[in-house]
């Protein structure tokens, strides 16, 4: 039991200093509620961090083998952590101003991380579903949490709603996949699978509700429907949260369940993954050109890169798990990057979140423009910032498994997507300012984008250090 609870030590952590927090929280004088708040938020992500095992020795299972800990888990345990520290650092002025900075705002968000931890350690299908509902229920919660905003409570509704559903369509494929091997274990699932034990045709029936169910978590096209809603209805703070550490963990979620427990039906769900990939990339693509909110823009702008996502998980080898790994934390850095920039721009009774609020920002702040103008290269995959090299990685990935028609499809939608990055770019640098008010903004939330912008051109420029822990991690755990 106690070489149990060392391997899930990050995950009873957060939990006792969640509750700690909640103590806090209830006995602070109001005057004090908000930096004590802060204060042991950042401490508890910098504690959970540093808490976390080595990745990069051999795996080790806890918990009757429901729980591991591997290379994999560990990299994006820490990923999480420094994703929600960053953008609690850029949020607390924006949350604070609007009222939302709250016991409940940041319980919510460890919870969601407490979640996340658990889907990236499962070694079981009750364990990956366990995970995900503890980080869905909470981030639904975070997305209602403006009560008086028509538009949040709508976008909660519809994330609910469309969540449960999927839930349900998860939990049914899990019941087939454990009905056809006759057990809950990715282990156990992986080896009936792959000797050929188990009922064929009722695996096949529960991996296409399983598909469905992961590809409801990871957002891609045609179970997208809920990202637009929920990014624009929801606080631009939470909005970051949700396309950053979520987007880590349901790489995990997947890998987890596909490329471990049911690698032996590797043939079947590359077609099903091929459909969604191909079906992302156009429609987050083309749809995005038509928006001129910048949240739903760059919600458009996720469903695309779920899709690129996709490609590296389809070629079923190392090479590609590592260059999705890749991906996604890069991804996440990069989102991270272009809410922050939403934020400081936001002001009291002003959220900068449509595209003409960005016109003239050079004539506003040319550094600000700069530094956004990297955030779109990224985005966009021009190099030399870690977009391009990011993206690079999964189509050689893809290439290397024979699906030359799909590359070459994704390089074709990369440069259609183009366009409406490009376009914010064209607004700051060509465009006669709408908005002339001074640009303020917390002094450290400042500074830290500016290094989170600039990570994004060094990582382009020296990619193969984080590159390299990300082949490592997943070698350690396949």
């Amino acid at each position: 039991m106690n070489h149990n609870i060392i391997l899930a030590l990050p995950e009873v952590t957060l939990l006792i200093l969640i509750g700690g927090i909640m103590m806090v929280d209830l006995f602070s004088a109001p005057e004090k509620r908000a930096d004590r708040l802060m204060g042991l938020a950042v401490i508890t992500l910098l504690i959970v961090g540093a808490a976390v095992y080595n990745p990069f020795v051999e795996a080790r299972f806890a918990f009757n083998g429901m729980f591991v800990v591997d290379g994999m888990a560990a990299v994006l345990k820490v990923a999480m952590a420094a994703c929600l520290l960053i953008g609690l650092l850029y949020s607390r002025d924006h949350l604070e101003k609007r009222g939302l900075f709250t016991g409940e705002y940041v319980m919510l968000m460890l919870f969601a991380l407490l979640g996340m931890m658990v889907m990236v350690s499962a070694n079981n299908f009750v364990t990956l579903y366990l995970g995900l509902e503890i980080q869905a229920l909470s981030v639904y919660a975070l997305v209602a949490l403006q009560r008086d905003s028509a538009r949040a409570s709508e976008a909660a509704m519809k994330y609910f709603i469309l969540g449960a559903l999927a839930s349900g369509l998860l939990l049914y494929g899990i019941s087939m996949v454990y009905g056809a091997t006759g057990s809950l274990d990715i282990e156990q699932v992986a080896k009936s699978v792959g000797f050929s034990q188990g009922n064929t045709a009722l695996l096949a029936f529960g991996l296409v509700f399983v598909v469905a169910g992961l590809a409801f978590k990871l957002g891609v096209v045609p179970f997208h429907m809920w990202v637009p809603d929920v990014y624009h209805g929801a606080a631009t703070p939470t909005t970051m949260l949700l396309s950053t550490a979520p987007k880590i963990a349901a790489f995990a979620f997947i890998v987890r369940i596909l490329g471990d427990g049911l690698a032996g039906m590797a043939g079947d769900w590359q077609l099903m993954l091929v459909f969604l990939a191909v079906l992302s990339l156009a429609i987050g693509n083309i749809v995005a050109i038509a928006q001129t909110n910048l949240k739903r823009m760059l919600a458009y702008s996720t469903i695309s890169h779920m899709g690129f996502l996709v490609l590296g998980i389809l070629a079923g080898t190392n090479n590609g798990y590592s260059s999705s790994m890749f991906y996604v934390v890069t991804y996440a850095l990069t989102a991270l990057a272009s809410f922050g920039m939403i934020l400081l721009l936001s002001r009291e009774g002003f959220e900068a979140e449509n595209l003409e609020d960005f016109k003239g920002l050079n004539q506003r702040s040319p550094w600000h423009a700069f530094l956004m103008l990297i955030v779109m290269f990224s985005l966009a995959g021009i190099p030399p910032t870690v977009g391009f090299f990011a993206k690079l990685s999964v189509l050689q990935a893809a290439l290397e498994a024979g699906w030359v028609w799909l590359v070459v499809f994704a390089v074709l939608m990369s440069v259609i997507g183009a366009f409406y990055y490009l376009r914010v770019v064209k607004l700051m640098y060509m465009d006669a300012p709408v908005d002339t008010a001074p640009i303020g903004g917390n002094a450290v939330a400042g500074s830290l984008l500016t290094v989170n912008t600039f990570a994004l051109l060094l990582l382009g420029l020296l990619p193969s250090g984080l590159l390299e822990l990300c082949r490592r991690a997943i070698a350690a755990s396949f």
